[in-house]
């Protein structure tokens, strides 16, 4: 058992964080936030995917305009999935010009390197206190009872402060890497904002933390020490992890060190789409990294072999990424029906040689015929062989008894209410 790192309860809309909850995976819509239905169908696809809180881009008039406009079809799509809005150097306006999208988000999300900044100059505005946008915005935040999230990261941290610890660092007898000194910024960033956020009202247990980088090994050494110095609960993710494999790689090499050392109550993976890529993909890479280190279980598990000289065919690769599809579409109908259903196992296996062993240690297993082996499908369902599947028919038999086995195995929730989009 991984032992979770105690951390502030933090409810976001119905969703809690920290304190030993559940991990909670969320994502972020990259669609034009004042464009209402297409962000809406990405935050409804992103939620049927899984994601459990989902981030808009909070940017300009016209977007802050339309959050209460999405909140609202979303909720008539039945979609009751938290929405976080993103907020960077106008947020103190677009919250105090826009009431509605202060109400309907469930979260703020505030970067605390340029809040309020200006563009051009990089520098914060003169004024009095209560001109201040961070002050502002939590504020705000206290106001209407909504969490923040103060996500300081690598790629706008506040200059101001980080010439500051260099300068102090310059003066020591044995000077410290550049690198460590501005990881060190990083984290004193994120808990001087968190201090000042608490001296302007906002409760201890309404602060997430982050602290985002690029690197793996730059975020593993923040983060450890981040953990020794707060209880906020805390956000996990490469700012930028790249595109593709590269992507999924870097999120899971430096997340599954973290959350082996029980670091970590919520993640995102920062997956940049290929063109015309699912956006919802970046979801599954989260809960996959979940639940294969036993964390958590989101939809039902395909074991299947890589394939080798005794598997010269290809069928049993399209069985199990047939499989593979069909449980992922089903599993919203499934979650709203049956209870457990995510923690079902299927083996899809090539050849005799581990074929039947996987098999038995699946909830349902199934061992294709090999190069030169006698074409039959031995199929076992909780250990025991239960048939044997011929004929050209294998992948959909296999389908139907993996359908009636979910039915006849798993416990019926007292209310169904499979979720539409229509």
């Amino acid at each position: 058992m991984i032992k979770r790192r105690p951390s502030q309860r933090v409810m976001v809309g119905k969703v809690m964080l920290g304190d030993g909850a559940p991990l909670v995976v969320q994502s972020m819509t990259n669609t034009d936030t004042a464009d209402a239905g297409a962000t809406a169908q990405q935050v409804f696809d992103l939620a049927q995917a899984g994601s459990e809180l989902v981030r808009i881009t909070v940017n300009t008039p016209e977007a802050a305009a339309q959050v209460a406009i999405i909140r609202s079809k979303l909720d008539s799509m039945g979609c009751d999935v938290p929405l976080v809005g993103d907020f960077h150097y106008n947020g103190h306006r677009l919250l105090t010009d826009y009431p509605d999208c202060a109400q309907a988000l469930a979260k703020y999300r505030i970067n605390p390197g340029n809040v309020g900044r200006n563009r051009q100059s990089g520098k914060h505005p003169a004024g009095r206190p209560e001109d201040d946008p961070f002050s502002i915005m939590i504020e705000t935040a206290a106001r209407y009872d909504k969490p923040v999230r103060i996500g300081v990261n690598w790629g706008s941290l506040d200059q101001n402060l980080v010439v500051r610890m260099m300068d102090e660092n310059s003066r020591l007898a044995e000077p410290r890497e550049a690198k460590e000194v501005t990881r060190a910024a990083l984290i004193a960033s994120a808990l001087e904002s968190a201090a000042r956020a608490e001296q302007l009202g906002m409760a201890h247990n309404r602060i997430v933390l982050s602290c985002k980088v690029s690197e793996v090994q730059d975020l593993i050494a923040v983060y450890r020490a981040l953990t020794l110095q707060c209880d906020y609960a805390l956000h996990l993710g490469l700012t930028e992890a790249g595109m593709g494999s590269k992507g999924i790689v870097a999120s899971t090499a430096a997340l599954a060190v973290l959350l082996q050392e029980g670091i970590g109550d919520t993640i995102r993976i920062s997956l940049t789409p290929e063109p015309g890529g699912d956006r919802t993909r970046e979801v599954l890479v989260g809960q996959e990294i979940l639940q294969t280190m036993g964390l958590r279980a989101f939809a039902p598990m395909v074991t299947a072999c890589p394939g080798c000289g005794r598997t010269t065919s290809s069928f049993f690769q399209e069985l199990a990424q047939s499989i593979q599809i069909h449980l992922r579409e089903q599993m919203p109908v499934w979650r709203e029906r049956y209870e457990g259903v995510e923690n079902m196992t299927v083996a899809v296996m090539g050849c005799v040689v581990n074929g039947p062993g996987e098999s038995k240690m699946a909830n349902i297993g199934i061992s294709l015929p090999g190069t030169g082996e006698s074409p039959s499908a031995p199929v076992y369902i909780d250990g025991e062989k239960a048939m044997t599947l011929r004929g050209d028919n294998i992948a959909q038999e296999f389908t139907r008894i993996v359908d009636e086995y979910v039915a006849r195995k798993y416990v019926k929730r007292e209310k169904q209410s499979v979720v539409s989009s229509e």
